[in-house]
């Protein structure tokens, strides 16, 4: 199966538009995890036998939003006895679209005992930012935010119940999660119809309890101590673009530990293991540092695999711009998705600049202490650089780096398998970027990279469940500019994405009334994709299939006792817990003459019998006589 090139371009018809971006596959999920050992409050008397200390952490998946900042003004929780808690201690400003291959830690907080049986996020839209892709890949600002009634949006409240199974324990010693989804592709709608994107938002707001991690966390803050003889060393918690400086530890303090492979950069200069540990150690307290790392259990501890600090850290003593190298000419970078971070702390996200580099820029990778030099920057590449803003002007950012530093960042690739020996793959995007959008002119010595035949050096990577046509997730690095070996790409991992969760997206721009056949003796649901318009796709992972080129009907079933199912009927919601009442109400309103608009879904999907197994579902419904 190929790759359909055109998934999420935006329609012109205010109908697909708003309907594609219900399900964006950008979900924003915001982990709450208690790691004994691992966080102090900043004030130990608080730590008594009644309290327990909850970590806070925001993090979200691949999307179509280039930003969307809003202020979170707070996250409070509720035990069974009514009382509330207030989690985070003041209004932060983060941008969600930003957190999709990470969770960032967002506060450190000790909290009574008790039985938490409900969570609230308020959010303030006063001041958002949210900017969406154009068909030409350009980032453009929304010019409205309201909400269901069409009023400018403000604050507002989600709230999830914590109850049963899914209630939250905090006690002292008792490890303890809670996820909290703020569902952004049914949160959203985006209308581009006159080219002036408004956006409408539905807050919801969705929970599972005691489900662990598998993204790295970020934190960041300023240096409180380092204890050598113990490996470790303690962060003042200041989350998102909090100016990273000074000793207030209102959002609490986290133990970070070290070990023998910890990657230290600090003021440019590399060194690893207890040698880092030590030069951490002669930094004055206070110093800027950000930390990437995994949260470990048995014990349960933060470990860090990347320190960064003094210069190295954006917001630091220099100006730097994050984003990808769509293309190259001689030394000066166009750097895409572009977001700076000033020396004042300030942040503008800008979506391109203009970045110069020369024979003494510092040029390190990710997780490595080689030196590079400025040659191993090469088209596709994430890179963070560190210089001084030499243009200021918002639509043409120019960073001269050429006395800087630049981190070559992990990398990731969302394609086909062309063939596997070598192995060779049609890309579709770069870090979730349509690959339209990158020039490949010069990658080559003799002939420059192929996105569509993009070779991958895979080195001892197992590809024994790799086959061709198989959709993949690629994570490295970019092969240097002028390359002279015939890979394109370094991988470190090659996932195939057939078996994570997916999302479907299916519409019929003129309703259907046999759009969805229901079998509940079989409890499924076959859809009829007779007229289906631009939407009628699966993407797992940021990679898309055609469903409509599987050759079989698609059918969706559950295998959950307890799931999310909507149906949006009219602009009127009903929400199900379980599939088969789910069935018999679909059933009866499509009795009553309900016309089919569309069908998103989550879950897993088997490609062979086109089945997706279902975790949540939304129908869309209309009545013929409003239509």
């Amino acid at each position: 199966m190929r790759l359909y090139k055109v998934l999420f371009q935006h329609s012109k018809q205010r109908l697909w538009s708003l309907f594609a971006r219900l399900f964006t596959w950008i979900s924003v999920l915001t982990m709450i995890t208690v790691l004994s050992g691992c966080v102090d409050n900043s004030d130990d008397s608080d730590n008594t036998e009644d309290t327990g200390v909850v970590t806070i952490g925001l993090t979200d998946a691949p999307g179509d939003f280039t930003t969307y900042t809003v202020d979170v003004k707070s996250l409070t929780l509720t035990k069974a006895n009514g009382a509330v808690v207030e989690t985070v201690p003041l209004s932060t400003r983060v941008d969600f679209a930003q957190y999709t291959e990470m969770t960032e830690f967002l506060t450190a907080a000790t909290i009574p005992s008790g039985v938490y049986v409900s969570a609230t996020l308020k959010l303030d839209y006063a001041n958002a930012d949210i900017q969406v892709e154009d068909d030409n890949g350009d980032a453009i600002a929304v010019s409205l935010i309201q909400d269901e009634q069409g009023s400018a949006l403000g604050e507002i409240d989600l709230s999830v119940r914590l109850e049963g199974q899914r209630s939250l324990l905090i006690a002292p010693g008792i490890p303890a999660h809670l996820t909290l989804d703020f569902d952004l592709n049914a949160t959203n709608n985006v209308d581009l119809n006159n080219g002036s994107p408004i956006v409408t938002v539905s807050p919801k707001l969705l929970a599972e309890v005691n489900v662990e991690s598998t993204k790295i966390h970020r934190a960041r803050g300023p240096l409180k101590s380092v204890d050598t003889t113990d490996s470790s060393f303690r962060l003042i918690i200041r989350p998102f673009i909090h100016v990273i400086n000074g000793a207030d530890e209102r959002f609490g303090t986290l133990k970070v530990n070290t070990t023998d492979d910890t990657v230290f950069e600090i003021d440019g200069n590399v060194s690893q293991g207890s040698a880092g540990l030590a030069d951490l150690a002669q930094q004055t307290p206070l110093t800027a540092v950000v930390v990437i790392g995994d949260v470990k259990f048995h014990p349960r501890r933060f470990e860090a695999s990347e320190v960064h600090a003094g210069s190295s850290v954006a917001g630091g003593t220099m100006d730097v711009v994050t984003g990808n190298v769509t293309s190259r000419t001689g030394d000066v970078l166009t750097i895409k998705g572009a977001t700076l971070i000033r020396q004042n702390g300030s942040v503008v996200f800008n979506d391109q600049a203009e970045v110069s580099i020369g024979d003494e820029t510092l040029v390190r990778r990710q997780l490595g202490i080689e030196p590079l030099s400025k040659d191993d920057i090469s088209v596709g590449q994430r890179i963070t650089v560190f210089g001084s803003l030499i243009n200021d002007q918002a639509q043409n950012l120019v960073l001269d780096a050429t006395s800087g530093y630049a981190r070559l960042l992990f990398t990731t690739l969302r394609a086909t398998v062309v063939s596997t020996s070598p192995v060779t793959i049609d890309v579709q995007s770069i870090d979730g970027r349509r690959i339209t959008l990158f020039d490949f002119t010069g990658t080559g010595a003799s002939e420059d990279a192929d996105p569509a035949n993009y070779e991958i050096d895979t080195g001892t990577i197992n590809l024994d469940n790799i086959a061709t046509d198989d959709v993949v997730k690629v994570r490295g690095f970019v092969k240097p500019f002028a390359n002279t070996e015939t890979a394109d790409f370094s991988a470190r991992t090659i996932v195939n994405v057939s078996a994570l969760p997916g999302t479907l997206l299916v519409g019929w721009p003129d309703t259907s009334a046999t759009a969805i056949n229901i079998d509940e003796n079989a409890s499924n649901i076959t859809l009829d994709l007779t007229g289906v318009g631009l939407f009628h796709h699966i993407s797992r992972a940021g990679v898309v299939i055609d469903v409509t080129q599987l050759g079989i009907a698609t059918t969706l079933q559950s295998d959950t006792a307890n799931g999310m199912y909507f149906i949006r009927q009219n602009d009127v919601w009903q929400l199900h817990t379980s599939f088969a009442n789910y069935l018999s109400d679909l059933q009866a309103r499509l009795d009553d003459g309900a016309m089919v608009r569309g069908v998103g879904a989550r879950g897993t999907f088997d490609d062979n019998s086109a089945t997706m197994t279902v975790k949540s579902t939304t129908v869309y419904l209309v009545d013929p006589s409003t239509m």
